[in-house]
């Protein structure tokens, strides 16, 4: 059987929700996740976001590793690493990352604070729970 040469934009997705599945609540995991369904309340995560074509959040504040929008999101994120808009975003919501990138077509409303040092989110998190 011929193996397939690995495509540089797939992502390793540990754990789906599932376009059928609707969650509120606070979100923890420490890996990846990908949003195929609906999701309202906050993230925090150590791992990768990725938010698919056709997905709505609705979110207070995500924090994670990296965030990767294809859908419809509505809220705050911070990324230590990255946050890409896929050009099938729509994105409202301030971003704070070290990385940026917005695809052709994406409707963003918000602002970015671009971070010179990707440590500056967890000093921001230490000084705030003093």
């Amino acid at each position: 059987m011929a193996k397939q040469a690995p495509n540089k934009h797939s992502l390793e997705i540990t754990t789906t929700l599932g376009p059928n599945t609707s969650f509120n609540g606070v979100l923890k995991f420490d890996s990846s996740l990908m949003i195929k369904g609906n999701f309202e309340g906050d993230i925090d995560a150590k791992g990768i976001l990725y938010i698919d074509e056709g997905a709505t959040v609705k979110a207070g504040r995500i924090k994670a590793m990296s965030i990767l929008v294809a859908g419809n999101l509505s809220g705050n994120m911070e990324a230590a690493d990255k946050v890409e808009f896929r050009s099938t975003a729509q994105v409202r919501g301030n971003v704070k990352t070290a990385r940026l990138r917005i695809a052709d077509g994406v409707l963003f409303e918000g602002r970015c604070e671009m971070l010179q040092n990707r440590d500056s989110l967890d000093q921001t998190d230490k000084a705030e729970n003093l």
